[in-house]
């Protein structure tokens, strides 16, 4: 936010009059880019995420798991079968699984709520295909599915589609990249908060 910005919004809020008040730039509602997709796949790569483009979840899903070497997996009680390789080993979160149990996997695959192409942020609302919060925080690997139809512009444009599950009191998870901090000497430390490795399946619609 610009100095001038934020100053004519403070100025409203004590009553100035509105002739010395700036005009508060507009949010853009649209990137402009006719490919939302392609944009996608170009931010989530600049937060060293790996992203697929695909229109076959399942095979994308094995190529991940053989090339990470994962062998056992938790998946939300919904997600859907057709998703996942036959010969993986599936811990499904239903019963509620305990963190100590999260631990011992080594990847988490989910869906997503939307994704916001301009900023390469996937949210999760942790409704159909995403389970818990706490399913997508402890394993090391998230591996998650995006469906081009759910791909927006920008912020506004999310903020706008999410006020259903706002409303609902479901929590949001708003993931740009693998987890990552710095500490005193901003020094990149990654996996603290979240997930070490985000793998990214792009599902094109046919």
């Amino acid at each position: 936010m610009s100095r001038e910005t934020m100053l004519s919004v403070i100025r409203n809020a004590i009553g100035a009059p509105r002739e010395t008040m700036p005009i508060p730039r507009a949010y853009r509602l649209e990137t402009g880019e006719p490919n939302l997709l392609h944009l996608l796949e170009e931010r989530v790569s600049d937060y060293r995420a790996r992203v697929q483009v695909t229109e076959d979840v399942q095979s994308a899903i094995q190529e991940i798991l053989e090339r990470l070497q994962i062998s056992k997996i938790a998946v939300p009680q919904d997600l859907p079968e057709t998703w996942l390789p036959n010969k993986v080993e599936k811990i499904i979160d239903h019963p509620n699984l305990a963190p100590s149990q999260l631990e011992q996997v080594q990847a988490v695959v989910t869906g997503s709520a939307l994704a916001i192409a301009e900023t390469g942020t996937i949210v999760l609302d942790h409704g159909a295909h995403q389970g818990r919060r706490v399913l997508t925080l402890i394993p090391d690997i998230h591996i998650c599915i995006v469906d081009e139809k759910n791909i927006v512009d920008n912020l506004p444009s999310a903020i706008s589609r999410l006020g259903s599950s706002v409303r609902s009191g479901k929590p949001l998870t708003f993931i740009s990249g693998p987890s990552a901090t710095s500490d005193i000497e901003l020094n990149r430390v990654e996996g603290v908060h979240g997930p070490r490795t985000l793998e990214v399946v792009l599902v094109k619609s046919v």
